[in-house]
């Protein structure tokens, strides 16, 4: 009985781990669907490591764009992750998970247009007839130094529901996208005359990434162990094709039948893990 009571009694005494609360990346509008895939997969690296206990997720106090997410990151306030595509300056600014959470695919670009130009573009081919017209791009997207490097027109938005509204006034051309964005994007603006085109694909070699602060050892960790041990049992490339973003866009972006613009990407850092053949989807890559 006193052994009994003695060991209650110590039970009682043992802190229990405390709940870690990890603050992430927040859309930045209501019609912003683009985070849902990514807070699945960070959802999936935690349950993969519960053993190194229990978490809890909350979006960041403010919605702001990828550049500022990123310095705050930085500065260590308000944001414990961001999930973004990766660049020289954004590796050397916080710590980069180099687990590409697109396999990749990011790099493979579709165009929103206008309706109205859906026959105009059926014949563009080349380059060249690419550079005559103009692209939209967020302001703070590393997409926006990739197009400008290889001599296409880019106009830079700084609000993201923007680039919607001016694409529809003919501010620009198209608006390129990566392959599970933008029929999440347009179910969500059924009012714009606004759709997929149908002939292209443009492919630039890059990665999404999770970021955290640099001084943020145990969260890179951990993030890194449960997506290797995603990749390992499965799980993860099952969540990369069965979340309803990613399977509705690969059941519709026809991609073998697509010509293909391939673009340089002078922002690809060098530590890219192109040789870790598991970690892309086939084709991606140089």
């Amino acid at each position: 009985m006193i052994r009994l009571a003695f060991f209650l009694l110590m039970l009682l005494a043992t802190p229990l781990s405390a709940e870690v609360v990890i603050r992430h990346l927040s859309g930045e509008s209501a019609n912003d669907a683009r985070n849902e895939y990514f807070l699945a997969v960070l959802s999936l690296a935690l349950e993969k490591t519960a053993a190194q206990g229990a978490w809890r997720l909350e979006p960041a106090d403010d919605a702001v764009p990828q550049s500022q997410a990123l310095q705050l990151l930085s500065n260590g306030e308000d944001i414990d992750v961001v999930w973004s595509m990766t660049s020289i300056e954004r590796e050397k600014q916080n710590r980069a998970i180099r687990i590409p959470l697109m396999k990749g695919l990011m790099g493979y670009r579709l165009l929103i247009i206008r309706g109205e130009d859906q026959q105009w573009f059926r014949r563009l081919q080349t380059i060249d007839e690419l550079r005559e017209l103009r692209a939209g791009q967020g302001h703070d997207w590393p997409d926006a130094k990739i197009l400008r490097a290889n001599g296409l027109s880019v106009e830079a938005v700084t609000d993201y529901e923007n680039l919607f509204t001016l694409l529809q006034q003919g501010r620009f051309d198209y608006l390129p996208r990566a392959i599970n964005e933008p029929w999440e994007e347009l179910a969500a603006r059924p009012d714009m005359d606004l759709v997929v085109e149908k002939g292209l694909l443009l492919y630039y070699p890059t990665a999404e990434y999770f970021f955290v602060n640099s001084q943020n050892t145990a969260l890179a960790a951990r993030l890194e162990k449960g997506l290797r041990i995603a990749i390992e049992d499965g799980s993860f490339d099952k969540l990369f094709r069965e979340h309803p973003i990613n399977a509705n866009a690969f059941g519709k972006a026809d991609l073998l039948h697509r010509r293909v613009i391939r673009l340089d990407n002078p922002l690809l850092p060098q530590d890219t893990p192109f040789a870790e053949r598991q970690l892309w989807w086939p084709g991606a890559g140089r």
